[in-house]
């Protein structure tokens, strides 16, 4: 039996998260995941899907620009008083409930997306003649590769404390798309 035939209304929803976002956002995490602890460091596959990755984040950060309106940099990007004024609200228990991105989200994604950018051209060097087998540049792709596993942990552990503070699964609409207003 619907809802609706119960009397009860169906919660109304919104199409935040393009088809795009999501495909980009969940590209990253099988990447990520695979070529931290599945594919050997300096293998083909490894490679590959690095380059993958790289791909995704180039059309990504286009989709930026064109994309749309959630998934614009000009609807989520924040400027230090925004960011600033959120993280306080956060602290004393008040923070509003964000459509799109909160602040606090929004930079951990640029801080993510730069070290994506960062891990895949460190990555690329390491298969040219002039950066072959050096032992620093090597250090340096491991070092950021594991700074963007501990904060994809901070970002997993704060979609799920703002689903709960919220109400409202973000994990989910991470897959469908759909928020509710």
């Amino acid at each position: 039996m619907s809802l609706a035939r119960e009397g009860v209304a169906a919660p109304r929803t919104l199409m935040v998260w393009d088809p795009l976002v999501r495909l980009f956002h969940w590209t990253v995490v099988a990447g990520c995941v695979v070529n931290s602890f599945v594919f050997e460091d300096g293998k083909t596959v490894h490679r590959y899907v690095g380059y993958v990755v790289a791909g995704a984040l180039a059309i990504r950060i286009l989709w930026g620009f064109v994309g749309t309106a959630h998934a614009r940099f000009t609807d989520f990007v924040p400027g230090p008083a925004r960011l600033i004024a959120y993280l306080r609200a956060m602290l004393a228990g008040r923070e509003p409930r964000h459509v799109g991105h909160n602040p606090a989200a929004s930079v951990m994604i640029l801080t993510l997306m730069a070290l994506l950018a960062a891990v895949s051209v460190t990555g690329w060097m390491m298969t040219l003649d002039a950066y072959f087998g050096e032992e620093w540049l090597e250090d340096l792709h491991e070092l950021i590769a594991n700074a963007i596993l501990g904060l994809a942990v901070i970002h997993v552990l704060a979609a799920i404390y703002e689903s709960m503070r919220h109400r409202e699964n973000l994990i989910l609409a991470m897959i469908t798309g759909r928020k509710r207003l």
